[in-house]
């Protein structure tokens, strides 16, 4: 039998777990004295001495100065300055050389982006966040034995679309930097070994993690709902069994981002024990840590207010567009999510939305992209909307989605507008046309506007589904140079006009 070191480690990490409940009435100091800490580490780069940093950190309100003086910045405005610090300039965005960036993956032109992945960024976000992770789920589960096996975590590796390399700089996933940066001993407890989980042709990787997994006692699991989904099921092939936890007895969470997990939910309870099983959101991406599931009942997500990210929140109601901070956040509001973090990025505007479900502290849940909706016909479709939708139609059709993308399709002849949804299966329902009348169904339900517009079909007709060839978002994520197997692939979900949808149908036929 396995050793458990879990009583080893337990106490420390429930003890970081209990610190951040000063999260409930301290927020705002918090976050006061992590905005400090950064002009004054910034007020010494090339970005802090153009926009006055020193000025700002000893003006009479630091926060009010910095929102004056600093603007707001998406990464085409950042750009040149993030190649220059690739080239090996150094104190431009963030103190001396950075060596490590996350490409992540761009708009639908497929121009990429890349990520400062700092020392600082690392050691006090995003390896702090994984850490979070691990002492909320103790502290969640006491009788946990995730110390008595191993961790089996999905990465990508450091194939980049920049078009040159530059000594001693790495670009690829942020999984890989994760991986390559971590501390030894770390890889005494996880799978795959350090050669295999940085592979970069997939064809022969999938092969070489189903053997590394295939017979070791894995505890837990980390990585994107999607890909892991398709390991998982090569490994039940492998081993001739219909669940993986007749693989992995011992299997007892599963640490998930990068996408949405609603879709997936179902399969994951199906091929796992159910007694034993529990799944823990995390919202990890290549900007930074933001957020971790605290509470197994709810799945919203505890803000990391003291890791290393000053938060600002633009809200989404139309009301003003002014960005807010923390301590000025509504529960029930949805907002874009702006950050200052210990990479460089100052005011960035991420293209996230998310809801804020509560304050004291403060927790959240993804709502979606800030360019991903359709509102062709006044609906106000929003990411959230969909996840949920087809969610519920899966789970009453046994339909099991791998990717998907939707977009209107605008009036012709006497068909009125409607949406259009092009979706890549794992499962296929038995019957397409009944999904579709679902999924229709429940985005009348969860949002008033869509109701509205398809009542009585006056407006909108019900939207229609395409059943996309196997491999397809991947053949179209190729064209684009957006093709990051392993990693958090960001297919656009929803569009409001046709041109990936009709690019994507093209490539189906």
């Amino acid at each position: 039998m396995a050793i458990d070191f879990t009583p080893l480690f337990r106490t420390g990490f429930v003890r970081r777990a209990k610190l951040t409940d000063n999260w409930q009435t301290d927020s705002a100091t918090i976050q006061r004295r992590v905005l400090a800490g950064l002009l004054k580490k910034g007020a010494a780069t090339e970005y802090g001495k153009k926009h006055g940093f020193s000025d700002i950190l000893n003006a009479r309100d630091p926060e009010e100065a910095f929102a004056r003086m600093v603007p707001t910045v998406e990464f085409e405005d950042i750009r040149e300055s993030v190649l220059r610090m690739i080239r090996g300039e150094k104190d431009v965005l963030w103190t001396g050389r950075c060596r490590d960036y996350a490409q992540s993956s761009g708009t639908s032109g497929g121009k990429s982006k890349f990520i400062p992945v700092t020392a600082d960024s690392l050691r006090h976000n995003h390896y702090a966040g994984g850490a979070d992770s691990v002492a909320f789920y103790l502290r969640l589960v006491p009788e946990s034995r995730i110390f008595s096996g191993k961790g089996f975590i999905l990465g990508g590796s450091f194939s980049n679309t920049l078009g040159f390399d530059h000594p001693g700089v790495n670009v690829g996933d942020l999984s890989a930097t994760l991986i390559n940066k971590i501390n030894p001993l770390a890889n005494l407890v996880r799978i795959p070994d350090k050669k295999t989980a940085l592979m970069t042709d997939w064809m022969e990787k999938l092969p070489r993690l189903v053997e590394k997994a295939a017979f070791a006692n894995v505890t837990n699991i980390s990585g994107v709902p999607s890909w892991f989904l398709t390991v998982i099921k090569r490994i039940c092939e492998f081993r001739s069994v219909e669940k993986i936890s007749d693989v992995w007895p011992n299997l007892e969470v599963f640490f998930h981002g990068g996408i949405s997990f609603e879709p997936y939910r179902e399969e994951y309870r199906r091929l796992t024990d159910p007694s034993k099983m529990h799944f823990l959101e995390t919202y990890n991406a290549s900007e930074g840590f933001f957020a971790v599931q605290n509470d197994l009942d709810d799945h919203s997500m505890l803000l990391l207010a003291d890791r290393g990210i000053f938060y600002e929140f633009i809200p989404m109601d139309g009301s003003d567009p002014t960005p807010v901070p923390l301590r000025d956040v509504k529960p029930g509001k949805v907002y874009e999510l702006v950050i200052t973090s210990c990479n460089g990025l100052w005011r960035y505007r991420l293209g996230d939305t998310v809801t804020v479900t509560q304050t004291n502290p403060v927790k959240i849940r993804i709502a979606g992209r800030t360019k991903s909706f359709i509102n062709a016909f006044g609906e106000e479709l929003m990411e959230n909307n969909a996840e949920t939708a087809l969610a519920e139609a899966c789970k009453e059709t046994g339909g099991m989605i791998r990717n998907y993308t939707a977009a209107p399709l605008f009036a012709s002849g006497e068909r009125k507008g409607h949406h259009q949804w092009l979706i890549e299966w794992d499962a296929p329902p038995k019957d397409l046309d009944n999904f579709a009348e679902i999924l229709d169904r429940k985005l009348r339900t969860v949002n008033s506007d869509y109701d509205a517009k398809r009542s009585h079909s006056i407006f909108l007709d019900r939207l229609e589904v395409i059943t996309a060839q196997s491999g397809l978002f991947d053949k179209w994520l190729k064209t684009v140079g957006n093709l990051k197997l392993g990693g958090q692939r960001k297919v656009p979900r929803l569009s409001n006009d046709r041109h990936i949808i009709d690019a994507l149908l093209a490539l189906n036929g």
